[in-house]
């Protein structure tokens, strides 16, 4: 009786098998996990008029200065003499994360012969700053839409970008495309052919892009599905974020300027669905910015910084590990916002995961898949500075390869 229970046991997994073969390779392409390596916790966006090879280090010294001139109130804000001395130390080594040269909102219509200069010159200055290691871990352009009345001006800068880099013999490992006001699969196919054919003819691999999410209909298409959705899928794996577009977004859905906020209800929902849009994709999500500097007098400096911490923090605890940033003086409170939610639950990730491999009797009983998450928690707390690796190691007897293994994806 066991040996025909085991050999129906066989014969329906074999049923099964072949029944499910097509479903197990569509949920495998479809959704293959976490993509390696490390996640910018920001995105600096700059004019490309305004670009230059030594803009990474004078943003630096820029918010070094708003350090300095705003000690005490930082110091008080933060409450933690340990992050701020983090902090300071960022601004000296890594000041940038992730920067994007901007050809869209914010460098605006100019003519084609000085947008084409432009081009040319933010393009070198590129090469060189990535040439002499002065630029950011990652780097990129956002170009103007692929909507009709900005195609031909899109591609024009994009190609005419991408060949400098080449000639200089750059190539596109670190760098990223932001492609704004995406309203369509149909745009998000044309960029994958646009990608493919720049491949062919400028020899450059591989290239990736980024969707900006700015309008409601790109969150919630005609018929009520979730078109963010189908255009993670339509990327065809070279899609490798989708960037929540604050300002916009809110102005689509006719929101006050005044109320204005990636905090409002209505960039919650479009968030939400974004991430459920990217869970399991690999495609990384990133929160929008915030346009009230800590920028003029004391009052002024406190308001804006009160604000970045409280946004920031707020991102992160909704699962957003990612935001932008338009101006030096929003750097420290970045970084602050970042060691703070790390550090406050760092003790506590790292004894769970020495508990759960240790077999220790605790208090909490944790499964896998939360494994798998204090295990990403730790690991950004050490991509970010939030703690080191020796830190890490002597808490939890874990590695950065370890960590990414358990948290699924790789160094």
């Amino acid at each position: 009786m066991r040996r025909e229970s085991d050999q129906l046991a066989l014969d329906l997994i074999s049923e099964l098998d072949a029944r499910l073969v097509a479903a197990d390779a569509a949920l495998a392409a479809d959704f293959p996990g976490d993509r390696a390596g490390r996640q910018p916790i920001h995105t600096v966006y700059t004019s490309a008029d305004r670009f230059h090879s030594a803009l990474v280090q004078n943003w630096g010294e820029e918010a070094r200065q708003a350090l300095d001139a705003n000690a005490d109130l930082f110091a008080e804000l933060v409450g933690d003499a340990e992050i701020v001395r983090r902090v300071r130390q960022k601004l000296q080594v890594e000041p940038i994360e992730d920067l994007r040269i901007d050809f869209e909102d914010g460098y605006g219509t100019r003519s084609d012969s000085v947008e084409d200069e432009d081009v040319a010159r933010a393009a070198a200055a590129l090469a060189t700053s990535i040439g002499s290691g002065a630029m950011a871990p990652l780097c990129g352009i956002r170009i103007k839409s692929l909507e009709a009345p900005t195609r031909a001006r899109s591609v024009r800068t994009l190609v005419g970008f991408l060949t400098v880099l080449t000639d200089a013999g750059v190539g596109a490992e670190r760098f990223v495309v932001t492609l704004p006001k995406v309203t369509s699969v149909e745009q998000v196919q044309a960029m994958v052919y646009l990608c493919a054919q720049l491949e062919a003819s400028l020899g450059v691999r591989p290239l990736r892009f980024e969707i900006q999410i700015e309008t409601p209909q790109s969150v919630l298409a005609a018929d009520g599905s979730a078109l963010v959705a189908r255009m993670v899928h339509a990327a065809e794996g070279r899609c490798s974020g989708l960037h929540y577009g604050t300002y916009d977004y809110s102005a689509f859905c006719g929101i006050a300027g005044q109320y204005q906020s990636l905090a409002h209800p209505a960039a919650d929902h479009a968030k939400a669905v974004m991430q459920a849009a990217a869970a399991g994709t690999g495609v990384r999500l990133s929160d929008g910015s915030t346009n009230v500097l800590p920028i003029g007098d004391a009052a002024a400096v406190r308001r804006g910084w009160e604000l970045h911490l409280r946004l920031v923090r707020r991102s992160l605890e909704r699962g957003y590990y990612q935001g932008w940033d338009l101006h030096p003086a929003q750097l420290p409170t970045r970084f602050a916002a970042n060691y703070t939610f790390y550090r406050d639950g760092l003790a506590d990730a790292e004894r769970r995961l020495r508990d759960y491999f240790e077999r220790t009797d605790s208090a909490v009983m944790d499964e896998p898949a939360t494994v798998r998450a204090l295990a990403d928690y730790v690991l950004r707390a050490l991509h970010c500075g939030a703690s080191s690796a020796e830190e890490v190691r002597a808490n939890t007897g874990l590695d950065a390869g370890r960590l990414a293994g358990l948290a699924g994806r790789a160094t």
